[in-house]
């Protein structure tokens, strides 16, 4: 049975060999597309940008201020979205902060009042 565990082992080890392999060579071709995407990117672009007529400079411009707009929005409305599976932890937080802030204004009003008794008991023996 020893042999046999071994030989499970060591097929296990082979697939998770393989599925190493196969996400290197994925983040390998994804970084040749990135360094590729830079490439044109840095590239000036002017030979084969589409010449625009003057009357439209306008348009254009504004068309790309509202593109970004839309862009920076959109990013905004996703890290919102991301963040609503972590509200009901922040909300358990919350309420276990609140639980604990109450025992300690409770504890705080116990005090208070020990010390409060405590002075008048100091007073009476000052006074005799």
């Amino acid at each position: 049975s020893s042999a046999m565990g071994s030989t499970l082992l060591l097929h296990f080890i082979g697939e998770k060999y393989k599925i190493l392999q196969d996400m290197n060579e994925h983040l390998e071709a994804v970084l040749k597309e990135k360094r590729a995407l830079r490439k044109r990117l840095l590239k000036p672009r002017c030979q084969d940008s589409l010449p625009i007529e003057a009357t439209y400079h306008k348009c254009v411009i504004q068309l790309l201020t509202e593109a970004v707009t839309f862009i920076e929005t959109l990013e905004s409305h996703l890290q919102t979205i991301r963040s609503i599976p972590q509200i009901p932890t922040v909300m358990k937080n919350m309420d276990i902060a609140l639980s604990k802030t109450q025992l300690l204004v409770m504890e705080l009003e116990e005090l208070t009042e020990a010390i409060l008794k405590w002075r008048e008991v100091q007073k009476e023996v000052y006074s005799e």
